[in-house]
């Protein structure tokens, strides 16, 4: 397959048909997009994922019979599970999505450009056989959904600084600004761990890389990221000292 060629398998479900048409109408022009099925239902989009793999699957949400948050869950089982892209004219499940590990979440009436941003997104979270610029392992970016500007974006994961917890609810920091999620930072703390975010209080939670100074101040500690001053608490000063001295060793012995 020559560079630039195709090299995208996918599936769109929609059991509305001028809704489905107008997807498909915009990924077969997409020339990343290197094999097209569509479906009305959840059971004839099974059948087709049984007879051969693909790479993602673009997703309405609201569908009679199995929705499309159920046919979601069916497809995480898969030994090897499709990204899963939400086509909705509703935000009420962006937070579902995100529970699922979605790689975006758009919303209806959808736009070229809008599907592009998704494609590029699936092609970064994941290694797609053929495509030429392919790793042998590729780092995930998981994303999470965000209100921006009347409509909802999948924030990635590496875009997020430091995270506030507020209610039920967390606040994303990221570099030039910030998104209230509903989801809670225990929550966070708990699927972001293993990608360097570390709690440093019950309110915050904190991309270890990026804390530039740990700092003593009368009788607590804080850290400083992005120049942002933030509180650390005493039942979380010595695992984040023993963090930040593994990495900078890391870092030493690169």
């Amino acid at each position: 397959m020559t560079a630039g060629g195709p090299f995208l398998r996918v599936l769109a479900v929609d059991d509305e048909p001028p809704a489905l048409d107008e997807l498909a109408y915009h990924l077969r022009a997409d020339p990343r997009v290197a094999r097209l099925h569509t479906a009305s239902d959840a059971t004839e989009a099974l059948r087709l994922l049984r007879d051969g793999d693909v790479d993602v699957v673009f997703l309405d949400i609201r569908m009679p019979g199995l929705d499309g948050m159920e046919l979601a869950r069916v497809l995480r089982r898969f030994a090897r599970p499709p990204a899963i892209v939400f086509v909705t004219a509703y935000d009420d499940g962006a937070a579902d999505a995100f529970d699922l590990g979605a790689t975006d979440y758009v919303r209806k009436p959808v736009r070229a450009e809008r599907l592009a941003e998704s494609l590029r997104r699936v092609l970064g979270s994941r290694v797609v056989p053929g495509h030429p610029g392919a790793a042998a392992h590729a780092e995930p970016d998981p994303a999470i959904p965000v209100e921006l500007a009347g409509s909802t974006r999948m924030l990635p994961r590496s875009a997020v600084r430091w995270v506030e917890a507020q209610g039920d609810y967390a606040r994303l920091h990221t570099a030039d600004g910030s998104h209230l999620v509903r989801v809670s930072l225990a929550t966070l703390a708990e699927q972001w761990g293993d990608a360097g975010f570390v709690r440093i209080h019950r309110s915050y939670l904190v991309q270890l890389r990026l804390i530039t100074e740990l700092r003593l101040v009368n009788a607590g500690y804080v850290v400083f990221v992005d120049e942002t001053e933030l509180p650390v608490s005493r039942r979380h000063t010595r695992e984040l000292k023993d963090r930040l001295v593994r990495v900078a060793k890391q870092d030493w012995n690169r």
